[in-house]
């Protein structure tokens, strides 16, 4: 079972069995406390409550999770917890923080999609019927859509000191 939120190695280096032992009930306390706030009335919760379900959920991988190494540390003999001999533990723990470096990379790429999208500027230009004909014959001649064409022309835009537009001369591509 792999269980989010907790790094036994990191959470766990160096445990005594009797401090395992302390992990496994309280994380057995907190399920039992989150299942029934669970079955609570949700007006009973407070503003600042997370997801209850997640939570409960948490709480019931953390507990397994105390198990697990207080199987593991009973059957292997060991005094301590140490995770670099938890080869289970370890790979769990690569693998979460291979997802959490997934995560934050699309959350990364999400939030940049988001500001490039409020920069961005979408407009309906209503040209006359010969300037229209052009743009469409010079966006055929470059194979550009002619929303295209216009970008490119915007792009070259330059103000002059006086708040005149001006484009240089330029070959759409």
């Amino acid at each position: 079972m792999m269980w989010p939120g907790l790094r036994s190695g990191a959470k766990g280096e160096g445990l005594s069995a009797a401090q395992v032992a302390v992990k496994v009930a309280e994380a057995e306390r907190r399920e039992r406390e989150t299942r029934q706030h669970l079955d609570s009335p949700a007006s009973e919760r407070g503003p600042y409550d997370g997801d209850p379900e997640d939570l409960a959920e948490q709480w019931v991988a953390r507990h397994a999770e105390w198990r697990r190494v207080a199987a593991l540390m009973d059957g292997q003999g060991w005094l301590i917890y140490s995770p670099e001999r938890d080869v289970q533990g370890s790979a769990w723990a690569r693998e979460r923080d291979a997802q959490r470096e997934g995560a934050l990379a699309r959350r990364a790429a999400w939030q940049r999609e988001r500001q490039d999208a409020r920069d961005e500027l979408k407009a309906k230009v209503w040209l006359s019927g010969e300037v229209s004909r052009r743009l469409r014959v010079i966006a055929a001649r470059t194979g550009l859509e002619p929303e295209q064409v216009l970008a490119q022309l915007v792009d070259r835009v330059r103000v002059d000191d006086d708040g005149a537009l001006t484009v240089d001369a330029f070959t759409p591509r």
